[in-house]
């Protein structure tokens, strides 16, 4: 009867290790094979979502390099259009205030005689231009007087050409009207009569042309 009891025992022992092994089709702990079988699925439905994302982490990466590079040149655009108004705002104003100037410098230059009424008047003009070329050269205004100087057609406007025999050829003889430059900007050219060389007169009668 003991014998019996003993082989009852292995029995009962041999089935629970069966259970642990095999937990049934109810449910359990799946077997290795199971979870090996889960794993790649759910990597295969990660993988498309990632590359998504990469894609657009991209296309946003792209579009913030390209408003940076639009704001960029939109704030250098804006400073030199400051800068220029800053350096040449008064331009119509000078451009306006020149012929004031051109008729004190003829009326100065107009004045004669020696009495005392016109020596006052002659140093009151003088004065008053002193301190409107002082005015002129605080905002930046430059006078172009190039008498002697060689013709220049980027600042001068040739009126006329004269023969001369003392001056080189291409050479300004006269100013007929002063030029000015802004921030060395031109805003007038100087009106000038430009030299040339003399024409060679005809041969007397005993010359010979040959010769």
């Amino acid at each position: 009867m003991a014998e019996n009891e003993h082989v009852r025992k292995k029995s009962s022992q041999e089935q629970h290790v069966r259970d642990d092994k095999d937990p049934g089709p109810e449910g359990g702990v799946a077997g290795p094979a199971q979870a090996a079988g889960e794993q790649p699925a759910a990597g295969e439905e990660l993988e498309p979502l990632l590359e998504d994302a990469r894609n657009k982490a991209d296309d946003h990466w792209n579009l913030y390099l390209r408003a940076k590079a639009d704001l960029e040149n939109m704030q250098r655009r804006f400073e030199r259009d400051l800068a220029n108004a800053h350096r040449f705002g008064l331009e119509k104003f000078v451009r306006e205030l020149l012929p004031v100037k051109d008729s004190m410098e003829l009326g100065l230059a107009a004045v004669g005689g020696e009495s005392e009424q016109v020596s006052k008047l002659r140093e009151g003009m003088e004065l008053t231009l002193r301190m409107l070329d002082g005015a002129l050269e605080k905002i930046g205004v430059q006078e172009i007087n190039p008498v002697g100087e060689p013709f220049n057609p980027e600042y001068h406007q040739a009126m006329t050409v004269q023969e001369a025999e003392k001056a080189a050829p291409n050479t300004v003889l006269t100013v007929m009207q002063k030029g000015y430059l802004l921030n060395d900007r031109l805003i007038r050219p100087a009106m000038v009569v430009v030299a040339k060389a003399p024409s060679q007169g005809e041969p007397g009668p005993g010359v010979d042309e040959k010769a």
